[in-house]
């Protein structure tokens, strides 16, 4: 396990508190927020909003990783989210992650200043992306089961979703690894509502610790259906509560990241817990 992980211009020391990754999706189409920030203008003042909230760490995305989502063509997903970095580069922002499966993208947007490669696919749908992710200051590999036809997404059966996600995520580390990537700027996240059951979801965000043998973790629970399914919540920009909730279980199982739309909620949820931590019982 590292001890530290660096982005852009900070180190971070792992273990000293959890860190908050903020989402920026500039999409037309994101489950949550689709369309709101797709205008340049407003994904960079709303980027720039998070880091004030307290954002260790901006993800920036310009395909929608939704269930049902259409698939978008790499230059139309460049087109994207290369002039946001660019934007937030010139304003000395460099604590940037960029969500994409597609080497062209990461290229470009980490010779533009970009820190992080976020791959929702453990860099396996681009055979290039490994060589491109070497140079990043971390890479993230997810895990997501891939649906059978006809299989509905709460519908996904694991024999042991905690022993098949590590092993898959163990297989993908090494295999960045061999490919080139040091081990020490790898994390790893279970892909919490990637083709899970709710109750998959809960026994991975409760077994946080299990993946750190790995690598440092990264949990994404934000405004996920399965946090509506408990609640009743349909609307999913009405989920922060629970939301907050699941950042506080991530956080007491071990994460290293959490990656949330509400920065200000969880960066208030987490003071509060390492303020109990600190004094202890």
């Amino acid at each position: 396990m590292p001890a530290t992980l660096r982005c852009g211009d900070r180190t971070y020391a792992l273990g000293a508190r959890t860190l908050v990754m903020g989402i920026v999706n500039v999409t037309p189409d994101s489950f949550s927020d689709g369309g709101r920030f797709l205008a340049g203008d407003a994904a960079v003042a709303h980027a720039l909003r998070l880091l004030g909230d307290g954002a260790d760490v901006l993800d920036l995305g310009g395909e929608s990783t939704r269930p049902g989502a259409l698939e978008v063509a790499p230059a139309e997903e460049l087109a994207r989210v290369l002039p946001v970095v660019e934007r937030l580069v010139a304003r000395g922002v460099r604590r940037l992650s960029i969500d994409t499966r597609r080497a062209s993208v990461a290229e470009a947007c980490l010779a533009a200043g970009a820190s992080w490669v976020n791959d929702v696919s453990a860099l396996h749908d681009d055979p290039e992306m490994a060589r491109v992710a070497s140079r990043a200051d971390a890479v993230v590999l997810m895990h997501r089961r891939e649906m059978q036809a006809g299989e509905p997404g709460d519908d996904v059966r694991y024999r042991d979703v905690l022993g098949e996600v590590h092993g898959f995520l163990a297989e993908r580390v090494a295999a960045a690894v061999a490919a080139g990537i040091a081990k020490e700027r790898i994390l790893v996240d279970p892909g919490l509502g990637f083709g899970k059951s709710v109750e998959d979801n809960l026994r991975l965000l409760n077994n946080a610790a299990r993946l750190r043998g790995i690598a440092p973790v990264l949990l994404g629970p934000s405004r996920k259906r399965f946090l509506g399914a408990l609640t009743g919540v349909e609307q999913a920009d009405e989920r922060d509560a629970a939301t907050h909730a699941a950042v506080a279980l991530a956080a007491q199982a071990g994460a290293d990241v959490v990656r949330v739309h509400d920065v200000k909620g969880a960066v208030a949820v987490l003071k509060v817990l390492e303020a109990a931590r600190r004094v202890g019982s």
